[in-house]
């Protein structure tokens, strides 16, 4: 092959490098060679890829992971993309039935983790709920079907429940989205100096407490749908009792 596929590995998962200039054809025999030789190595577990090297099609996408899964024991959960709307565009192409197959598969009805930062430009979209082990900063975005869990920093965007749960709910260690969408409903940090009700259109986003949107303040937080509002509000015991988990 003379490294005209090389795989490394980060705290999303796996990056798979392509050389831009064999044949596709080749490349495709050269990925599954690959992938069979490491198939001990990787093990069975399920993980997020990315590309590199060279670009791809969304229809040569869907062929890489359907050639890796053939090759080795992993499961692909999402492709992680710096490039938003090409991210967007091969999550509409996939087989839907498949990939609900192969993340309940794995997941079950318990959700999935994902471990790493989301950077500005990445998308993670999942089929359940998710835990993410890390910040999302400005320009990242998580979707969800389930609820969203971030053991670090919110500073982008999340939407939760996004088959239409409005029970849905976001959780953070550190919240400070730019954007929060659980199920129909959908709300934007107001500006500082603008505190209290914000609306758009006819949804509401209220802020109970003035200082929870200070960097200073750590305290985990959880956001989530009350009547025709979403509330962030500091995680206890009585919030968790008032709402539909």
């Amino acid at each position: 092959m003379h490294n005209t596929v090389m795989i490394k590995g980060n705290k999303s998962g796996i990056v798979l490098v392509m050389d831009k200039d064999i044949a596709y054809d080749t490349l495709k025999k050269d990925v599954a060679t690959k992938f069979k030789e490491t198939a001990k190595f990787l093990g069975k577990t399920t993980m997020a890829i990315s590309f590199e090297g060279r670009e791809l099609s969304t229809e040569e996408q869907r062929e890489m992971l359907q050639i890796i899964e053939e090759s080795s024991d992993l499961k692909i959960a999402c492709v992680v993309s710096k490039d938003q709307e090409q991210e967007e565009r091969f999550k509409r192409s996939l087989d839907k039935q498949k990939i609900d197959e192969k993340i309940m598969e794995f997941n079950g009805n318990s959700g999935q983790f994902y471990k790493g930062n989301l950077r500005s430009g990445q998308v993670l979209e999942v089929e359940n709920s998710v835990v993410v082990l890390g910040d999302v900063n400005i320009g990242a975005k998580v979707v969800s079907k389930g609820n969203i869990i971030i053991i670090g920093n919110l500073k982008g965007s999340v939407f939760a429940g996004a088959g239409g749960n409005k029970d849905a709910f976001v959780l953070a260690l550190g919240m400070h989205p730019i954007q929060i969408r659980i199920g129909d409903f959908i709300a934007r940090a107001p500006d500082k100096e603008n505190f209290g009700l914000f609306k758009e259109k006819h949804m509401f986003f209220k802020k109970k407490d003035k200082k929870q949107f200070e960097p200073e303040q750590q305290e985990i937080k959880i956001a989530f749908v009350e009547g025709e509002t979403i509330l962030i509000e500091p995680l206890s015991k009585d919030v968790l009792n008032d709402i539909n988990l």
